[in-house]
């Protein structure tokens, strides 16, 4: 095997805390698209079986997927502007950074209300009853959180990609 230098050694760090601070991108992206997706296609069929269904597999999902992401974000974040000398205090870096804590002001009630909708479909199905206004309330709300919290993870991708010079 060829020696590495140190400068090998430092690139390589450096590509792997990008390569997995774009994995985590992709995972809050790619999962939120998916969940937002999946719920709002079982939710138009009014069938609460399928509802309490795909409401148990999407609050899995946020629990594995997203979770895992919301926490290593911040910190490969966080490394990767320290190891390319990025300061904090770069404005696309704060903007980023406020975005982050607003999407995760509207994601954590997303979650609780993920849970709630998935307990009362359950409910409708274990007593053959239909879905109460409480479920179709909690779904609104669900909708309002998840728009805002949506757009403000696209405009993240877009601050991390195009890195404007906003000065603050």
């Amino acid at each position: 095997w060829p020696s590495r230098t140190t400068a090998d050694v430092d690139v390589t760090a450096i590509d792997l805390l990008r390569w997995l601070h774009v994995v985590g991108a992709t995972l809050l992206l790619g999962t939120g698209s998916g969940i937002a997706f999946f719920m709002w296609m079982a939710h138009r069929t009014g069938d609460a079986r399928l509802i309490a269904h795909v409401a148990g597999t999407v609050v899995i999902a946020d629990t594995v997927f997203t979770a895992t992401a919301v926490v290593l974000q911040p910190i490969t974040g966080a490394l990767l502007a320290q190891v390319t000398g990025w300061p904090l205090s770069t404005g696309w870096i704060v903007l980023s950074l406020a975005l982050y804590l607003v999407t995760g002001a509207f994601w954590l009630p997303v979650v609780r209300i993920q849970i709630r909708l998935r307990n009362l479909a359950r409910e409708a199905v274990r007593t053959a009853t239909p879905l109460p206004a409480q479920y179709t309330r909690l779904f609104r709300i669900w909708l309002a959180c998840g728009v805002p919290a949506f757009a403000a993870v696209l405009t993240i991708l877009w601050l991390m990609l195009k890195r404007p010079g906003i000065v603050l």
